[in-house]
This record gives structure tokens, C-alpha cells and sequence, in this order.
């Protein structure tokens, strides 16, 4: 069996999913998600969220590159941050805010549990 994982995303199945409803500040965001890897507690893939803004809770490490869109992630102080094609980011085990998409957005992530 071959280290090397390759998988197109056509060949993924989408899962549409959206955040719980208490969480929504504005807007009806919907997220499509293609899974490329689940086990052992790694998940790996791509996301995508239509415009809306939700709060946001992390357990979890996760690494983001955005691939299009743009979106302002705003932390439990206040600071924001903008987020477009081409930026990567890591949200830490406790992170707390909210994900505000003012553009359809998709990113790559890796999650780890």
C-alpha cells in the first residue's frame, strides 16, 4: 500500500451541513464540505460557506489556506482579521468568535483532534 494519498474532488462525495441555528448572528450560511481523509483523528479537505456570520468555538487544531472568497474572522477581544485567496491561518484548541463570510469561501483544511 502507497503512502501517497491522491484523490480529485470529483471523486469525493459533498456533505452539506450549516452551523446550529443558535450560533448564527446574521444570514443563512450553508457549508459544503468534501472529506478526503477521516481516521485517527485527522480530517482533511476542502470547505466551502455561502455569506453569512456565525459564532465559532475551537477544540480542535486546524490549519486554513483560502482558495476564493472573503471572510473576516473576529476573535473573543474584538480584533479582526481578513481573510482572501492565497492566506493561511491556524486556529488553536480554544479559539473563540465568529467566521463572518462576506463572499462565498473556500478553503483547504487539516483538522487534528
Amino acid at each position: 500500500m502507497s503512502d501517497l494519498f491522491l484523490r480529485v474532488l470529483t471523486s469525493v462525495e459533498a456533505e452539506e451541513d450549516a452551523p446550529p441555528a443558535d450560533r448564527v448572528i446574521s444570514g443563512a450560511p450553508k457549508f459544503t464540505t468534501w472529506n478526503h481523509e477521516d481516521r485517527d483523528g485527522l480530517y482533511c479537505g476542502i470547505w466551502e460557506s455561502t455569506p453569512g456570520h456565525w459564532r465559532i468555538s475551537y477544540d480542535e487544531w486546524e490549519f486554513c489556506h483560502i482558495l476564493s472568497g472573503h471572510s473576516i474572522i473576529t476573535d473573543a477581544d474584538g480584533t479582526e482579521f481578513e481573510l482572501k485567496a492565497g492566506d493561511s491561518f491556524i486556529l488553536r484548541p480554544g479559539f473563540s468568535g465568529s467566521w463572518n463570510v462576506i463572499e462565498t469561501t473556500r478553503k483547504e483544511y487539516v483538522i487534528r483532534t
